[in-house]
């Protein structure tokens, strides 16, 4: 079970099994991409690792991308969700329905990702037992909207849970994601720099010098609006003020390598990010800080 209502976001190249079994040791939900495994046999391998890595009760997840035109591998890990059973499915740019019936079936839990209100409604009337609201600030590809009115505008139509995405860095932030409504806080820019993030280690050194002024959102790159850190794009050879937004979604890089893998996505909670950590020390930290939240809360006055 987990110690508090964390769930480590899956990261594009970042997020890897060692990551996801540390997380659930420490007492929260890891979870990673299965198109960071290269291959249907790697990702098979790495599912059977993290199975055998925790004890039956601690929650894991992976993240399945639903677009089937840019998702080559769609059918096949289908099925590998279908064999390996993780407990939690996150799915990404699509209708989640076929994943659903197979997770469904076996007693798992999908959530789906949305950025938008209406994105959100289709995949609540699609049946997932979540709703991950990605807002302003969150790392990837990060939505625009204010949290306290995305919370509030799904919560009019969904009684699901809701996990909340962006800028989310301390256990205070936790604490407050829970005080707005949702259930679950959902964190991975504080993970890039972790000793068990797949991360280069450039990235993670510019992770740690990197603040919120250093992220810049954009859809040049994929099509789809991301937030990423201004000095790989300088360090890429590239001028920030010069990119062009990308007016057709390609997501091929999902499934092989392209030159822009070095222009590295962050939110904008990169400024809490001051160090080289264990995933198990942040954790800690998390706890602690969320512990402390919750006991600075009874001790508030309102003074009218």
């Amino acid at each position: 079970m987990s110690k508090i209502p964390v769930i480590v976001s899956p990261m594009f190249l970042v997020s890897t099994t060692e990551m996801v079994i540390e997380a659930g040791k420490a007492g929260v939900i890891g979870s990673f991409p299965l198109l960071n495994a290269r291959t249907a046999e790697i990702c098979a391998q790495w599912l059977i690792e993290v199975k055998n890595g925790l004890d039956k009760d601690i929650p894991w997840a992976v993240n399945f991308i639903c677009h089937k035109t840019n998702n080559k591998r769609y059918d096949v890990d289908l099925e590998l969700i279908r064999k390996y059973e993780p407990p939690i499915v996150i799915t990404s740019l699509g209708h989640p329905g076929e994943v659903i019936d197979i997770v469904h079936a076996y007693g798992g839990l999908v959530y789906s990702d949305v950025a938008h209100v209406k994105h959100a409604k289709k995949a609540a009337q699609a049946g997932v037992d979540g709703l991950i609201l990605v807002c302003a600030g969150a790392g990837g590809h990060g939505g625009t909207l204010n949290p306290f009115a995305f919370i509030t505008a799904v919560k009019s139509f969904y009684k699901g849970k809701i996990i909340l995405s962006g800028a989310i860095s301390t256990g205070a932030d936790v604490a407050a994601a829970q005080l707005m409504g949702a259930d679950y806080a959902y964190i991975g820019t504080r993970f890039l720099a972790a000793k068990e993030s797949n991360a280069q280690e450039d990235f993670k050194q510019m992770v740690i010098e990197s603040t919120i002024e250093d992220i810049l959102y954009t859809n040049s790159f994929s099509g789809v609006h991301a937030n990423y850190l201004l000095p790989s794009i300088v360090k890429a050879g590239l001028d920030p003020a010069t990119l062009q937004p990308k007016d057709k979604i390609d997501l091929s890089h999902l499934n092989g390598v392209k030159a822009f893998k070095d222009i590295w996505s962050a939110g904008q909670g990169v400024t809490s990010i001051t160090k080289r950590e264990t995933t198990k020390e942040i954790v800690d930290l998390l706890i602690q800080e969320y512990s402390a939240a919750l006991e600075s809360l009874k001790k508030v006055e309102v003074k009218l």
